[in-house]
């Protein structure tokens, strides 16, 4: 401020009220307008009974940069600029000039929450959040990106996943309204309630759950050793039964993918015994029973697999299943193969099926490593 020749009245009345020992909670990033800064000031009276209590005071510091071909983002940034400068909100309010990595260095290790509120489902990760965790700094987020695997109860605070409503202003609204509750009514008292020992445990307890359940998931330490665990080490272990004795295993995986690939249009469904639903429609607690019957032809019960599919109707419309079972082979003689299952329900409302026949050998390291499929 100083270097920009503000007026000295100015300065030192954001100095007095700038308090270090005040709830600081920070958002700084990149300001594209999904990252929705603005949520913060859609409520102007009630954002200034939080920062004014006398009692509980808060303040936000906010920083970043928009692209300088983003005008609706360098409007952001002047609107939360010219908010910080009305009295009410002086020194509880402050923009951070010049963002850059020596700065994010500072807010991330020296705010008590970071505060991320973007347009579902449009956050890509998230990454100065997983850094605000290394330093032992909540964070306050929607369930987007990085945070949807994050969050853990008790170890921060989040907005619900999926949003509300189609419009987005009425979203807007209600993620505001939102965050203003939470604030008023979790995260302020958490912050200045103490214990005989004038200790804030509940605030210091979000802390240490931070630190232990959320940060050691996002280090460079558990990537690598998921990577040895789950890939390198398979991988290794899969070559050299591939490679041994002169590539037998190889030659027989590939002889058996031919068999599979010659017999594969040639299977045939005989017959489908499903519950007709029209006639009557099951109940919580029956069963869901089917058996279909094949005729594999070239191949045997032992070279394919079946499992039904269910998705939840809405709008007479499935969009995604919800529940995948496997079918079992009750018999097979020859080419013929006797598929079914029975399958407790458990779940309410109007579901829709169908099934779906993949090759099945304990020779292939994952489904994907041959991707054939009928649908029946």
């Amino acid at each position: 401020m100083t270097r920009r020749h503000e007026n000295p009245r100015l300065i030192f009345k954001v100095r007095e009220a700038f308090r270090p020992e005040a709830l600081t909670i920070g958002f700084a990033r990149r300001f594209a307008t999904y990252k929705r800064a603005h949520l913060l000031f859609s409520n102007l009276d009630r954002l200034s009974r939080i920062v004014n209590n006398k009692a509980r005071p808060v303040q936000f510091l906010f920083a970043g940069k928009a692209h300088p071909h983003d005008k609706a983002g360098q409007d952001l940034i002047k609107k939360i600029f010219e908010i910080s400068r009305t009295p009410e909100f002086m020194g509880k309010i402050l923009f951070i000039e010049n963002y850059d990595m020596e700065l994010a260095k500072y807010l991330i290790r020296g705010v008590d929450i970071w505060l991320n509120t973007p347009t579902r489902p449009l956050e890509a990760s998230g990454t100065s959040g997983e850094k605000a965790v290394m330093n032992g700094v909540v964070n306050f987020s929607v369930l987007d990106g990085w945070w949807a695997e994050g969050y853990k109860k008790n170890a921060g605070w989040a907005l619900s996943e999926e949003s509300t409503f189609d419009n987005p202003q009425f979203q807007d609204e209600l993620d505001a309204e939102q965050i203003y509750t939470i604030l008023e009514e979790e995260i302020v008292p958490f912050y200045y309630e103490v214990n005989e020992k004038k200790i804030p445990a509940k605030w210091v307890s979000y802390i240490k759950n931070t630190i232990s359940e959320i940060a050691p998931h996002y280090t460079m330490k558990r990537q690598l050793e998921d990577y040895i665990r789950l890939y390198y080490s398979r991988l290794i272990k899969r070559s050299k039964i591939m490679t041994g004795k002169n590539y037998e295993m190889a030659r027989h995986i590939a002889s058996w993918k031919r068999k599979v690939l010659r017999g594969w249009d040639s299977i045939e469904v005989i017959s489908l015994n499903v519950p007709d639903s029209n006639q009557k429609p099951l109940s919580l607690g029956e069963s869901f029973k089917a058996e279909i019957i094949l005729n594999l032809n070239e191949l045997s019960g032992s070279d394919v697999g079946i499992e039904v599919l269910f998705g939840k109707k809405i709008n007479d419309e499935v969009h995604e299943p919800i529940m995948v079972e496997a079918m079992e082979i009750v018999r097979s003689e020859k080419n013929i193969a006797v598929f079914g299952c029975d399958i407790p329900i458990n779940r309410a409302g109007v579901y829709d099926f169908v099934f779906r026949l993949f090759p099945k050998s304990p020779l292939l390291p994952h489904r994907q490593d041959f991707n054939l499929v009928k649908w029946i």
